[in-house]
C-alpha cells in the first residue's frame, strides 16, 4: 500500500528504526530520534545498494517519489545512482572551488612572463573594478551570456566602450584558458556578439604641426606652472617619440650619453623587441639636466615620481600636464607619435620604412617580419638629429628650410 503525507507526517518515533513501504523500493525510515529519512533500495549489478534521497518534511512525499523515477531511469542507462549522486557531489565542489577569480588569478599568473609589468597592473585593475565584484565568486562553469552581459553593460553604461571591449577580450581569454583545463565548457562571451554598443575606436587627438609653435611657447612659459621634469618628458616625448609607457620606465643604465645611444630592453617594447633611439644633441642636454636635478635621489627611474620618488612618474602625468596647458583633448603623449611620423616623412623628406622603424612598428604580414631585419640606423641618428633642429626652428619662430636648421636647444 502506498504512502500518504498524513501516513508520513503522524509516523512516530520507536526504540529501533523501522521502515514504511511506498513501492518501487521506496521506503520512509523513521529513526529512534524522530527523524524520518528517504531512502530507494535498488539493485546494481547484481548487488543490493541503498540510495538517499534527503530528509522529510524537507523532502515531500512527491519529491521523493520524484527521485526515485530518475534514479529508476539511471538504472535502465546502466547508471548507478549513487555513483551519479557521489559525481554531481564532486562536481559541485569543484564549481566551488573553481569561482572566475580563482581561475582568473591562475591565468594571470602564468600569463605574468610575457607581459610587461605595465599590462600586468591594468589586468589586474580590470579584474579589481570591474569584474571580481560581480561574478569573482560565481563558478566559472555556471557564468553564461546574460551573466557575462549584465556586467559588461555597467561598464558600458559610464560610456566606457573601449574598456568595455578590452574587459569582455580579458574575460574572454578567462574563460578559454578555462576550457583548456577542465573548469568550464564553453566562453560565454562568444555569444555577445551585437549585444553591445560597437567600440569605434578614434586616432589619438594630435595637433597639427601648424600648431606646434604655440604648443612649444606655453611649455616655455610654462603658465601651467608644471614641474620642471614633467616638462623635460614632454619635451623628450617630442624628441623621441616613443611610447609614453616606455619613457617614463626607462631607467639610466638603458643610457649611453657618450654614444647618444638608448637601448630599450625587449621586455620593455610593446612588441618585446628591443629597440635603439638614436640621441639628438637636444635629447642629450635634456637628459643631462634630468640627472642632474634627480641624481641625488637613490632610485634608478630616469622620471621618478615627483611625491614617490622610489616610483617612476605616473602615466597620466605627461597627460594631465597637456591639458593644463590647455590642450586637454586635442593633444596626447602618444600624439607626438603620429605628429612625428607624418611630418619627418612630408617635412623632412624621410621614407615611411624609416620613420615606421622609428617608431618600433613591426609588420602586420609574419613573412615580413621575419625577412626585413634592416635597422637603417646610419639614416635614423641623421633624421632624429633633424627632427630635433625643425622642432627648434619651430620654436623661435624660424622659416623652416629643410636640412636647414638653427642648432639651438629645446631646453627647459
Amino acid at each position: 500500500m502506498k504512502l500518504s503525507d498524513k501516513t508520513c507526517k503522524t509516523a512516530k518515533a520507536k526504540k529501533k528504526a523501522y521502515k514504511l513501504a511506498d513501492g518501487g523500493g521506496l521506503y520512509l525510515e523513521i529513526m529512534p530520534n524522530g527523524s524520518k529519512c528517504w531512502r530507494l533500495k535498488y539493485r546494481y549489478l547484481n548487488k543490493e545498494k541503498r540510495l538517499a534521497l534527503g530528509v522529510y518534511p524537507v523532502i515531500t512525499l512527491a519529491d521523493a517519489r520524484e527521485g526515485r523515477d530518475r534514479a529508476k531511469k539511471l538504472l535502465v542507462q546502466g547508471i548507478d545512482p549513487s555513483g551519479a549522486k557521489k559525481a554531481e557531489k564532486r562536481e559541485a565542489i569543484r564549481n566551488a572551488e573553481n569561482t572566475f577569480k580563482a581561475v582568473a588569478l591562475e591565468w594571470h599568473e602564468k600569463q605574468k612572463g610575457v607581459w610587461s609589468a605595465n599590462h600586468a597592473q591594468n589586468v589586474t585593475r580590470r579584474f579589481e573594478m570591474d569584474i571580481f565584484p560581480y561574478i569573482g565568486n560565481r563558478p566559472i562553469a555556471d557564468i553564461d551570456p546574460p551573466e557575462l552581459l549584465e556586467v559588461l553593460r555597467r561598464i558600458e553604461k559610464r560610456g566606457a566602450l573601449d574598456v568595455t571591449a578590452r574587459v569582455k577580450q580579458i574575460c574572454s581569454q578567462v574563460f578559454r584558458y578555462g576550457i583548456a583545463t577542465g573548469l568550464c565548457q564553453r566562453d560565454p562571451s562568444a555569444d555577445l556578439r551585437g549585444a553591445l554598443k560597437p567600440n569605434r575606436s578614434s586616432p589619438f587627438a594630435c595637433i597639427d604641426i601648424k600648431e606646434m609653435p604655440e604648443f612649444l611657447d606655453k611649455l616655455e612659459k610654462n603658465e601651467a606652472r608644471l614641474y620642471h621634469r614633467t616638462i623635460r618628458a614632454i619635451k623628450l616625448l617630442m624628441l623621441t617619440f616613443v611610447r609614453t609607457n616606455e619613457l617614463i620606465n626607462a631607467t639610466w643604465e638603458e643610457f649611453d650619453l657618450d654614444n647618444a645611444i638608448w637601448e630599450i630592453p625587449g621586455w620593455r617594447m610593446k612588441m618585446r623587441n628591443p629597440h635603439i633611439v638614436p640621441l639628438s644633441r637636444q635629447t642629450i642636454a635634456l637628459l643631462r639636466e634630468q640627472k642632474e636635478e634627480t641624481g641625488h635621489l637613490s632610485t634608478p627611474w630616469v622620471f621618478p615620481s615627483q611625491v614617490r620618488p622610489k616610483q617612476p612618474m605616473s602615466n597620466n602625468t605627461i597627460l594631465f600636464a597637456i591639458g593644463r596647458m590647455g590642450y586637454k583633448k586635442r593633444m596626447t603623449g602618444h600624439g607626438f607619435r603620429a605628429l612625428a611620423m607624418s611630418n619627418i616623412k612630408e617635412k623632412l623628406g624621410y621614407r615611411h620604412e624609416v620613420v615606421d622603424r622609428q617608431l618600433a612598428h613591426v609588420h602586420k604580414s609574419k613573412i615580413d617580419r621575419a625577412y626585413d631585419r634592416a635597422q637603417f640606423l646610419d639614416e635614423r641618428t641623421k633624421m632624429m638629429q633633424e627632427w630635433a633642429d625643425y622642432l627648434d626652428a619651430l620654436a623661435n619662430g624660424d622659416k623652416v628650410i629643410q636640412g636647414n636648421f638653427k642648432k639651438n636647444s629645446l631646453r627647459a
